[in-house]
């Protein structure tokens, strides 16, 4: 991996400009590092407005590929073919890439995955999942959770850095995973227990307005209702990060617990909640939709 005296590698493609790519990619060029950017949807890449846009992930092809993802099968299908990753290393030379995964995916696939990559194509994985939403995205200070060789981490760090406010390193390849794991049983949790209190709060005739200003004044204040408070207000749960997604994220707390022997009451309720939500029809909005499947 060639890397600059500021520490920043300076072979890096960045592959899903979506609502957490495009800010993440923006941050990055705002440093003046060289981005490669590759989306399905070429105009998302172009409407960055810097870097290099790619035609596809093999003519991305940089010793950092970093990936912001829905989940682990989406960052697979740009391995192979003339037209992947896979293809793009051997043309461009590169022999040990590295492959960054920023979605969130399952701890144990993903440690599964990062073992065959090594041994079959020399790729080191990384697993390295985001918390703090688009608005984190886009203020640089994402929290972002990492797993992987050490050494490889380090030398990637003041890349995180450009985008993140707290970088964490916890093991092999899957345990960033594991704490994002952690961290969504905390959010789905205090979108569905805030959904619940203005629920109640709205079926009692209160001002939600005014609610969430006595909630943010005291233990119930959090950073999902400073993000997402005005939603339940204008009942406006369009885009965001989206109940299929959660839904998604606490199957993986489901496997994960299970395999360390936990029965986890708190996620397993959340989990039938938002399986009830989806199998009303709302799974694509924003997971504070969940407001809707409550108040009914």
């Amino acid at each position: 991996m060639d890397v600059e005296s500021t520490g920043l590698p300076t072979s890096v493609a960045l592959l899903g400009t979506g609502p957490m790519g495009a800010p993440i990619a923006r941050n990055i060029l705002a440093a003046e590092v060289p981005l490669v950017l590759w989306n399905r949807t070429a105009a998302k890449a172009h409407a960055i407005g810097g870097g290099r846009v790619a035609a596809s992930p093999a003519d991305a092809a940089s010793e950092v590929v970093l990936t912001v993802l829905p989940d682990l099968p989406d960052v697979e299908r740009l391995l192979h073919g003339t037209g992947g990753l896979l293809a793009g290393w051997k043309a461009a030379g590169i022999v040990s890439p590295v492959l960054v995964i920023h979605g969130t995916v399952s701890p144990v696939a993903v440690a599964a995955f990062a073992a065959d990559c090594l041994q079959t194509h020399g790729i080191t994985v990384i697993d390295a999942p985001l918390s703090g939403g688009t608005i984190g995205a886009e203020e640089g200070r994402l929290s972002t959770m990492v797993g992987g060789p050490r050494d490889v981490v380090d030398q990637l760090t003041p890349l995180f850095r450009l985008y993140s406010s707290t970088v964490a390193w916890f093991g092999d390849t899957g345990a960033g995973s594991t704490v994002k794991a952690c961290n969504q049983i905390v959010v789905a949790a205090t979108v569905t227990a805030l959904s619940e209190a203005m629920a109640l709060a709205e079926a009692s005739g209160l001002d939600l307005e005014l609610v969430q200003s006595i909630l943010a004044g005291g233990l119930a204040n959090s950073e999902v209702l400073r993000q997402k408070g005005q939603r339940w207000i204008d009942a406006d749960f369009e885009g965001g990060g989206s109940a299929k997604n959660q839904l998604k994220d606490l199957g993986f707390i489901s496997e994960v617990a299970a395999e360390a022997g936990l029965t986890l009451p708190v996620a397993g309720s959340l989990l039938t909640a938002f399986q009830a939500m989806i199998s009303a029809g709302l799974g694509d909005l924003d997971h504070t939709g969940i407001y809707l499947s409550i108040r009914g």
